[in-house]
């Protein structure tokens, strides 16, 4: 048996990643027959010159896909389920490239402590106040109507209370209209929709949110990485791509940027508002984290901002309220919304009246804006918990951003550790994060790693980064003494 893979030291996708992808192709052909012994993780490290870590990382993930299993005092086998099941190759035709792992079971017996997911918490959700709007609208005498196949702009009550208080805020000219989504992520695939073709170019921050990562190479766009730094997106950085390479549109979260956290200032908004406006560039401005705000006073939005009509602003109730209602919004030009409608009505034709009438519901007692008020305390007590336990478990040289608001801390680890390597072994004693790999457009770094700390208690995120820290500290150590860091146990 041999093992001869073609790793590439310095490609964006880690060698532990490019390891299991070969072994997986393998046994996928049924080059490697169910039961084989694969060599040890010590023994396969020697032959491929490679980490011991790397190899045991690659076996963890062919191991969690039902692979390999591993045997204490035996060894790793290819998987009796492994191999081709029939004519079909589905795992073949289904791959995505580098797409998240599902949370890990974590600890024997244990529940995991999941940084992974930017959610709010389901405990904060007022179940009684949600009742209470669901029996409101349920009595009402219109309630056939809002059960019947509803508008693709939306339900039309909902529609103008959103615009109406979009207009209020400066948010909406006399030439702009909205359309309600399933959320964000439908308004950003509309978008791409109708503006893109395969092969044109998008700007987008770097890093990036996964979701729109995954969607625009689901198009065959080409991602032009704008850096975020400690101020936003690097606004010089985009005034040159703009010019050079003149993208069909730019998509930005300018409050509390998924993954960093980090907020573009007013005088970095203008300056972007006007490079976009120079380069005839249309603005999406993905703004799902305005209300999440927990100190220091609110930015204009870049919509308000921009007089010449070159903006499209999203929001949703999803990080503020319930997200499986899934209800979000995108207010633009109303050449664009028109657009945006008609691929709507082709996508799903139809719109879910009863949870928008829901929701409007609440919001217009009253029960929304009490609601936020407590996510924004937990919010305030969760991200400084964060922190604290940043600051008090982490070792030196790890450096972390301090978000005002939000539900993400992006996190690096000092060199040469890799926040991915180092994934398995974290799982393992019950905590779960992203790498920061899955949200690199052009700049990888492998010691980045996102914490999503709004589904979290205080205890828990406590709990959490005191493992990670550990876990941390000790291959720090390791590394500068010259030793191997200690394998995950397949």
């Amino acid at each position: 048996m041999e093992f001869t893979p073609n790793l590439v030291h310095d490609s964006p996708t880690p060698l532990y990643r490019q390891l299991y992808e070969y072994i997986a192709h393998r046994i996928r052909s049924g080059e490697l027959p169910r039961g084989l012994r694969l060599p040890a993780t010590r023994e396969l490290a020697g032959l491929l010159g490679l980490n011991r870590t790397t190899v045991s990382a690659a076996y963890e993930m062919l191991e969690t896909e039902g692979l390999i299993s591993g045997q204490v005092g035996r060894g790793s086998f290819v998987a009796a389920g492994a191999g081709p099941a029939g004519a079909v190759p589905w795992s073949t035709l289904l791959e995505r490239n580098d797409m998240p792992a599902a949370a890990h079971a974590g600890a024997p017996g244990g529940e995991v402590i999941s940084f992974a997911m930017s959610r709010p918490s389901r405990e904060l959700f007022p179940l009684d106040e949600f009742r209470a709007s669901c029996q409101a609208v349920l009595a009402r005498r219109d309630l056939a109507d809002i059960l019947q196949l509803g508008s693709p702009s939306g339900y039309e009550p909902l529609r103008r209370y959103l615009l109406d208080e979009a207009r209020r805020q400066g948010l909406a000219g006399a030439g702009d209209d909205l359309l309600i989504t399933n959320g964000c992520q439908q308004a950003l695939d509309l978008i791409g929709r109708v503006l893109l073709r395969p092969g044109d170019t998008v700007a987008v921050e770097d890093p990036v949110y996964t979701g729109l990562k995954h969607l625009l190479a689901g198009m065959v766009a080409q991602l032009a990485g704008i850096p975020v730094g400690p101020d936003g997106l690097d606004v010089a950085h985009l005034a040159r791509v703009l010019e050079r390479e003149r993208p069909r549109f730019l998509v930005v979260t300018p409050n509390f940027q998924n993954p960093t956290g980090e907020t573009l200032p007013l005088a970095a908004r203008r300056a972007l508002v006007d490079s976009a406006r120079a380069a005839g560039v249309p603005v999406v401005e993905n703004d799902a984290y305005c209300d999440l705000r927990y100190q220091g006073a609110p930015v204009a939005a870049l919509k308000q901002l921009d007089e010449s009509g070159g903006t499209v602003l999203l929001r949703s109730f999803s990080k503020v309220s319930f997200p499986g209602l899934r209800v979000g919004w995108a207010v633009g030009p109303r050449p664009l919304i028109d657009r945006l409608r008609q691929a709507k009505e082709t996508a799903d034709l139809h719109t879910d009246q009863l949870s928008q009438a829901v929701l409007l519901e609440f919001a217009q007692s009253g029960r929304l804006q009490a609601h936020r008020q407590r996510v924004l305390d937990a919010g305030a007590e969760r991200l400084a918990a964060t922190l604290d336990a940043c600051r008090r478990f982490l070792p030196p040289g790890t450096r972390w951003t301090r978000p005002q608001g939000g539900m993400n801390v992006w996190v690096r680890l000092p060199e040469p550790l890799d926040a991915g390597e180092l994934l398995p072994r974290v799982q393992k004693e019950g905590v779960d994060y992203l790498p920061g790999r899955y949200f690199a457009v052009s700049r990888l770094e492998p010691g980045a790693l996102r914490l999503s700390f709004a589904g979290l208690a205080p205890d828990q995120i406590r709990a959490g980064l005191a493992i990670l820290g550990r876990i941390v500290a000790g291959e720090l150590a390791r590394s500068s003494r010259g030793f191997e860091p200690a394998p995950a146990m397949v």
